[in-house]
């Protein structure tokens, strides 16, 4: 007897995201210990480059990870990948919780962000190949939200076990990092009732598996569905033309096939050069330096991660009405405004904190409490606001919608590992960045926010609710321009009225049954 399969796609969405909810463990469990005093106690105040690399630890394990998830999900599978990362997750844990030193406790996180590399890369190409095209970037969408959930629940516990034992204890962070065990036990759990993907096994030539997955996602089973049909027809015509691309460097550049490499790669980077992350792992560094200390600074950061949760849930209602263009063209502007506004006044406006303030060497330069410190603060969760709004959860779905089928698990492991770093090389560079040039850090990522925007509107089209086969068409040569393109507009749309045409045209006793129909298409 196998496991039981589910095929309801917010429920599977549900549950291969808790891949996502462990990237957000392990960026919260840093961000709610990192300013407590049983951290500096026991790890000796670590600052400037040892804290940067303690903090971009996990992103350099992430690219270990995104380097191996296209070979391991082209060959075994998008789901089955998704469970190996699993195991690399406990390992790292385990090395995290049992840590004796900053070394043990930077080779836990870099095991752990094997794990994350695998599942920040190919959970996106699973949803984005099981979802409707009309669902598409809401179901992806649910990444993004696990993400920030797991950031605002374990930061959470984390701050909650900060009031564990006293100054001179190990149980608070302990006690924090061995609850990362609990998602990842979930998910090996529940995952084998996951189905494989039908786009990878109509792929890997187990079309009748492909066939059945299809319907039962897509239509309750029904094979005979003219979605299923449509769909069914553009999946095989793809997997013909890849084929005589060849295989090699070819496949990565032909038939404009450079342009969504270069799109699927350079969105998952602008993620990062948004700056938004120095808010998502140092924002208590950014609120001390706004007069806020102790736990007021730690509640503080909270309430930034419920904003982030609570406003990525609308983008799930409206990303695939509104697109994706316009969500990373005007993001990222208003991400850019942001930081000017926070660089700015604290530029006129802080003095200089030589000896650290609180002794933290990561932070010296303050503001004093009034009008310019809540100014910062309430910038800051603007950006955070705008973040989640746009940048966060879009780069994640644009970029799992631009590659073929051919290089769809290469390819986002590629975008991935893009994103991995920058995350490495931002988390290396802002602890000594705040400390050498302060205020000026925020005015770089505000050009780069600027940048990002005239990126998305020269080179990347709109892809929402077209099916992936048709975004494929978009990239080819003599394609439209990207400002020329506009949501929906689905030829699928056209083919599905042409398969119900046909359908109506046949008497129910020449009807193909279903057998014979699974024969046929395969």
């Amino acid at each position: 007897m196998g496991f039981p399969k589910f095929y309801n796609t917010y429920f599977l969405a549900v549950v291969a995201t808790i891949g996502g909810m462990l990237f957000g463990f392990d960026i919260s469990s840093m961000s709610a210990i990192v300013g407590t005093d049983q951290y500096t106690w026991y790890f000796h105040d670590p600052s400037g480059v040892t804290q940067g690399a303690i903090g971009s630890s996990l992103a350099a394990g992430s690219i270990i990870g995104a380097l191996m998830a296209g070979f391991i999900s082209d060959k075994y599978g998008r789901r089955d990948s998704i469970l190996f990362a699993c195991l690399w997750w406990l390992v790292g844990t385990t090395v995290q919780v049992t840590t004796h030193g900053v070394g043990q406790l930077i080779a836990g996180r870099i095991i752990n962000g094997v794990c994350v590399g695998i599942t920040s890369s190919q959970v996106p190409v699973y949803l984005a190949e099981i979802a409707k095209k009309d669902q598409r970037g809401s179901i992806v969408v649910i990444q993004q939200l696990a993400i920030e959930f797991g950031i605002l629940v374990m930061y959470f516990i984390g701050y909650g076990c900060s009031f564990i034992g006293t100054k001179h204890s190990t149980a608070s962070f302990r006690t924090a990092w061995g609850v990362q065990f609990i998602p990842a036990v979930a998910l090996l759990g529940l995952g084998p009732m996951l189905p494989r993907s039908p786009r990878w096994l109509a792929k890997v030539g187990r079309n009748e598996e492909a066939i059945d997955v299809l319907a039962k996602i897509q239509a309750h089973g029904d094979t005979q569905d003219p979605l299923v049909l449509a769909e069914w027809e553009e999946i095989q015509i793809t997997i013909r033309a890849e084929k005589e691309a060849g295989p090699g460097l070819n496949k990565w550049v032909a038939n404009g096939m450079w342009k969504r490499t270069f799109a699927g790669a350079s969105v998952q980077a602008w993620q990062q050069l948004s700056g938004a992350n120095v808010m998502v792992y140092y924002m208590v560094y950014v609120f001390k330096m706004a007069g806020l200390t102790g736990n007021v600074a730690l509640i503080s950061s909270g309430i930034q991660y419920a904003l982030f949760l609570v406003f990525t849930v609308f983008t799930f209602f409206f990303i695939d009405s509104v697109g994706r263009r316009p969500l990373l063209i005007y993001g990222a502007i208003g991400m850019g405004v942001c930081h000017f506004i926070v660089g700015g006044i604290l530029g006129n406006y802080g003095y200089s904190v030589p000896g650290g303030v609180d002794g933290n060497l990561n932070v010296v330069i303050a503001l004093h409490p009034g009008g310019a410190s809540r100014t910062v603060i309430a910038f800051c969760y603007m950006l955070i606001i705008v973040y989640a709004l746009t940048l966060a959860p879009v780069a994640w779905v644009y970029a799992s919608e631009v590659w073929s089928l051919e290089t769809r698990g290469q390819g986002m492991a590629l975008a991935s590992l893009a994103n991995w770093l920058f995350n490495f090389a931002l988390g290396l560079f802002v602890p000594p960045a705040f400390h050498n040039i302060t205020y000026k850090t925020f005015i770089i990522f505000g050009v780069l926010c600027f940048g990002a925007a005239v990126q998305a509107f020269v080179s990347y089209p709109e892809t929402a609710r077209k099916s992936l086969e048709e975004i494929e068409e978009m990239f080819r040569p003599g394609g439209p321009k990207p400002w020329q393109t506009s949501v929906g507009s689905s030829k699928l749309d056209e083919q599905i009225a042409i398969v119900q045409q046909n359908m109506e045209k046949k008497t129910p006793a020449a009807a193909e049954p279903e057998g014979d129909l699974k024969k046929e298409l395969a």
